[in-house]
């Protein structure tokens, strides 16, 4: 049974309520934190592709990706060929992404956001949470590490 249905939190996937492009965040990293997220992501076979301003280039290690910051570099990440998580190292301290609600339409497509920010966070035994796009608000919902489940952080009826 998947952790939260899609009628449950389909408003927050709606674009006029949320955004295109929801903020999702693991607070509390390191740049050793930055790459085990490298590792996992090569070890998981998800497709990837690191673009610097002036287009692709080899993956990097965390170290020289938070070195070069999030202005000039983002790494794009496909779990599966039709969902995209895009990762900018603005700092060490926090691994900041960004996915697109166009893309995450539907039960099935929900599952598969939930089990990226499953693997993830059990990786790196870290929550990772969403927040509305550009928002300083609380996180909509989240992958919690101490329970080992995606909940949900805020009523999805406002």
């Amino acid at each position: 049974m998947p952790d939260l249905l899609w009628d449950d939190v389909k408003l927050f996937f709606d674009l006029e309520f949320n955004g295109a492009l929801p903020d999702v965040v693991i607070e509390g990293t390191s740049v050793e934190d930055w790459q085990t997220l490298l590792d996992l992501i090569q070890s998981q076979g998800w497709q990837y592709a690191y673009e610097l301003y002036d287009g692709p280039t080899e993956l990097p290690t965390a170290v020289q990706m938070i070195a070069m910051g999030a202005g000039s570099a983002h790494l794009r990440v496909r779990p599966v060929p039709e969902i995209e998580a895009i990762f900018r190292a603005y700092q060490a301290e926090s691994i900041d992404f960004d996915v697109d609600l166009r893309e995450l339409q539907g039960q099935e497509r929900l599952d598969v956001l939930f089990d990226f920010f499953r693997v993830i966070g059990r990786r790196l035994r870290k929550s990772v949470l969403m927040c509305s796009e550009g928002s300083d608000g609380p996180p909509l919902l989240g992958f919690d590490v101490e329970i080992d489940r995606v909940v949900l952080l805020a009523d999805p009826g406002v």
